[in-house]
């Protein structure tokens, strides 16, 4: 600014000189023009019906900013809950719109075209009593804005509820190495069927989009005994198959022997009655020739029983009476010598036949009857 400028010296709140309006003068001010235009009193009247037409006024504004508080815009994936004291009255689609104000009416915005999501973890035991931990990924949508805004006090606090009970049984029904090897894929399918089903019963107006499994372990602070007693397992399992294996290879063994033993038992027991049925025919056929002819039945008797005694034996004894000369015969060489023929002979090929008993017999009568002679 210049030295030499008119202005320097002069109050700036001032207008061409006069002095400045207070803050009185100015609020009378726009009552008067704000009364000419709602029909209030002249410029000449006194000043409660100034002060009447100002509260007025204000009372005039403030309906209208209260019935503006109204408004209210819903998007395309919302919808607006209107409730009139607490009431459900109306579902407003999307839009611009208006409700009676507060407290009358009260509007909550719901997205159900918005997929939310939440992380869980937990530690629980399966059905063998191990210990698990557990991380999943849950997404939902609110697809039911009035069972959302009505039907559950705290929608996503019961969700989070429900889907650790529904992870529960779950878990609580398998076996750690089920859920680990073959049920690990199935855990999240199940989860969400059970958890969808027990939504739908209380009526959250929540669908559940998708459920993932994050993490499946054992938590670190028993770690160590977990492996123990996984190593104290397999070792069981372990010596029951070598169990089982052994009684499998020693059953059928022990099954054959033992049928190979009744079956010698009943071939045993077979021969020997077979063998005294023989005996009985034969001495029943014995005593019916005793009985026709007792002295040859038993003169054969006799000899039969001398056969089967010296049959086997190296020497031959002759019966003869009296002393004299003794007339030898080397039969049992001679028997001996058959044996070994026949014992030598080919497949298929005669042995020389065995001296003939008559021979014998006429060689023993003619010993006979020449130490009689004598």
């Amino acid at each position: 600014m210049a030295w030499n400028d008119p202005d320097i010296g002069k109050d700036r709140w001032k207008k061409n000189g006069e002095q400045p309006n207070d803050l009185d003068r100015i609020v009378q001010n726009w009552q008067r023009r704000l009364g000419g235009l709602f029909g209030g009193g002249s410029r000449g009247s006194g000043g409660s019906s100034g002060g009447l037409s100002g509260a007025w006024i204000l009372i005039g504004l403030l309906i209208i900013g209260w019935a503006l508080t109204g408004l209210y815009r819903v998007d395309e994936a919302e919808r607006g809950i209107v409730q009139r004291f607490g009431a459900y009255t109306i579902t407003a689609m999307p839009g611009l719109h208006w409700h009676l104000p507060y407290p009358i009416e009260t509007v909550d915005i719901v997205n159900i075209g918005e997929v939310s999501d939440y992380s869980f973890n937990t530690e629980m035991l399966t059905a063998d009593e191990a210990y698990l931990y557990i991380e999943m990924v849950v997404q939902f949508r609110r697809s039911d804005p009035v069972k959302y805004s009505f039907e559950v006090v705290d929608p996503e606090q019961t969700l989070r509820e429900v889907t650790e009970s529904a992870l529960r049984e779950v878990v609580g029904t398998n076996t750690m190495a089920d859920l680990v090897a073959e049920q690990r894929d199935k855990i999240a399918p199940q989860t969400r069927e059970i958890l969808q089903s027990t939504l739908e019963q209380y009526g959250a107006g929540i669908t559940i989009t998708s459920l993932s499994l994050e993490a499946l372990d054992y938590p670190e602070a028993v770690q160590a005994a977990v492996d123990d007693t996984q190593k104290a397992r397999n070792d069981r399992d372990r010596y029951i198959l070598a169990a089982d294996t052994y009684a499998q290879r020693l059953i059928p063994i022990a099954g054959g022997e033992a049928a190979r033993i009744v079956q010698e038992a009943e071939g045993y027991r077979d021969r020997v009655v077979a063998q005294a049925e023989g005996d009985t025919s034969r001495f029943l056929a014995v005593l019916a020739e005793y009985r026709q002819a007792p002295r040859v039945t038993r003169e054969r008797m006799y000899i039969d029983a001398l056969e089967d005694v010296y049959g086997d034996a190296s020497k031959v004894i002759l019966d003869a009476d009296g002393s004299g000369n003794l007339l030898y015969l080397p039969i049992g060489e001679m028997l001996e010598h058959a044996r070994q023929a026949r014992a030598n002979a080919p497949d298929g090929s005669q042995a020389p036949p065995p001296p003939d008993a008559s021979d014998q017999a006429d060689a023993e009568q003619a010993a006979r009857d020449r130490r009689t002679r004598q």
